[in-house]
């Protein structure tokens, strides 16, 4: 981290590398489209990259700020007024259907994870944005809170709600 601040390129591709799956499918979920998704993903980098004299630790995790950079981004593509947000999740999981366990347990999982990602979908944007940081992305709750601009009660807070309505959801559908 230190090397890249100082202009180090392969430092900085290291870091590119560490962390570009973390923000393309970040950005992917958001979007919902791979050409999109390319697009600011790229984008996050370059501006990452312009700015890194400026990160500083503070006990931030540098892929949470990275994800921050990418929610502004998509943010601004959302507020031009030409683009209308859809989550789209078909490949935010991979199931494997032909893993070592058997094939019945394959297609239940895969359909477990299918209801799951409808639900989600079905939460308010907020909601739909903590819950892929915390529990996709695996962000812990102080990621979540600078990524998201929130104090860590309002995420506790969000977080319950949104896991709450995904169990009424879950639990409706399953009925």
């Amino acid at each position: 981290m230190l090397r890249a601040k100082t202009g180090d390129a392969d430092a900085f591709g290291t870091l590119y590398d560490r962390y570009l799956d973390l923000v393309y499918r970040y950005v992917y979920f958001r979007v919902g489209s791979h050409p999109l998704a390319e697009d600011l993903t790229s984008e996050t980098f370059l501006r990452a990259l312009r700015r890194i004299a400026d990160f500083t630790w503070q006990g931030r995790d540098f892929g949470a700020w990275l994800v921050t950079i990418a929610r502004n981004l998509v943010t601004d593509h959302y507020k031009s007024g030409r683009y209308r947000l859809e989550v789209t999740t078909a490949e935010v999981l991979d199931v494997p259907l032909d893993g070592p366990d058997n094939p019945e347990n394959a297609v239940v999982t895969a359909m477990i994870n299918d209801r799951m990602l409808r639900a989600v979908r079905d939460l308010n944007p907020e909601q739909q944005e903590c819950v892929v940081l915390r529990f996709l992305h695996g962000m812990s709750l102080a990621e979540t809170a600078l990524i998201m601009g929130k104090r860590n009660g309002a995420i506790k807070a969000l977080q319950f709600r949104a896991t709450r309505a995904l169990a009424r959801a879950l639990r409706t559908e399953l009925g």
